[in-house]
């Protein structure tokens, strides 16, 4: 389980989460919504462990024990993957490689130490996910369109079948059916056995899951938590009028 406990979060100096709770447990697959700058971000960089985010308060959990002392490396090698908003290129690594690595470090290997059978992997769920076979032979992200960078995060997370994977808007830069292919491929990490969680401002994607819960984020707070009958609220009436509609 992952616990994120009254986290509050400031960036250059200036507080962005106030006291944030929420949960996401093995199997799951949970849903963070709210407009933009509500803190979403902001709540997943910080759990990756960006050393930009300075937590005043509160703590993050994994298993029971705090990991927010941990390095990024260290965060991933427990078991915590993330896929950001706007992830970056960075061509002088081969995408090969960076899955490579990734998955030796799963293992508990040596990060440069061969690990033939993960291209055959990757190849297989790249099919699945409508990826083409040439981003193995790019750098990271060279040439990716924003589709392409979201389908790669998910094969990522596919691969290595992290304890809690994280998706911040997985169908931003997708047409429906790439929207159907990462929908689908993340309810086959949960029933893999990791927790999901992902934000979205859409209901498009949600269309091809089935989440467990729903935290709706504000002004860096939580300030509901429910089922997926709150997606469909939002998605109807919009952001502000369903929040005043439920006083919030």
């Amino acid at each position: 389980m992952l616990e994120v406990k009254n986290l509050r979060v400031a960036v250059g100096g200036r507080e962005i989460l106030r006291g944030v709770n929420i949960s996401v447990s093995t199997g799951e697959v949970v849903v963070l919504m709210g407009p933009n700058g509500s803190g979403k971000s902001t709540l997943f960089q910080t759990i990756a462990g960006n050393p930009k985010y300075e937590i005043i308060e509160g703590d993050i959990l994994l298993d029971g024990e705090s990991i927010k002392t941990l390095t990024p490396e260290e965060r991933f090698g427990r078991g915590i993957f993330v896929g950001f908003q706007n992830p970056i290129s960075v061509p002088e690594v081969r995408f090969t490689f960076l899955l490579q690595v990734m998955s030796n470090v799963k293992r508990g290997k040596k990060l440069t130490d061969p690990n033939p059978q993960v291209l055959t992997q990757a190849q297989k769920i790249a099919t699945e996910l409508g990826l083409k076979p040439e981003v193995f032979s790019r750098g990271v992200g060279v040439g990716f369109s924003g589709g392409e960078f979201k389908r790669a995060e998910v094969l990522q997370a596919l691969l290595i079948e992290p304890k809690i994977a994280i998706f911040d808007e997985p169908d931003s830069g997708l047409d429906i059916d790439g929207i159907a292919a990462v929908g689908r491929a993340i309810t086959k990490l949960a029933s893999s056995g990791s927790g999901v969680l992902i934000s979205t401002h859409y209901a498009r994607v949600l269309q091809f899951l089935k989440p467990t819960r729903v935290y709706v984020m504000v002004d860096g707070r939580v300030v509901l938590e429910g089922s997926g009958e709150i997606i469909k609220k939002i998605e109807e009436v919009g952001y502000q009028s369903f929040l005043e509609s439920v006083g919030s």
